[in-house]
């Protein structure tokens, strides 16, 4: 699932090599902490937040068929 966060993220940013995604286990649920650099965070979060609203969504319905929870964090 990591890839594939880093692999829609990548793909979303004008600097795709500074794009970092950690993981880490929380209560239970993955949380993946996203890195991009400065400019492209508005890229990734999107007008009012539609975009990451949507990586979230996609991301809990990879999970949910693999019977995980996971969350994604857009970090500073």
């Amino acid at each position: 699932m990591k890839e594939l966060l880093t692999y829609i993220i990548q793909n979303l940013v004008s600097k795709p090599d500074e794009v970092s995604v950690a993981e880490r286990e929380a209560d239970g649920e993955t949380v993946f902490e996203v890195r991009v650099a400065e400019g492209d965070m508005g890229k990734v979060i999107g007008r009012q937040g539609r975009i990451v609203k949507e990586i979230r969504v996609l991301m809990k319905a990879v999970a949910q068929r693999k019977g995980k929870k996971v969350s994604v964090e857009i970090m500073d």
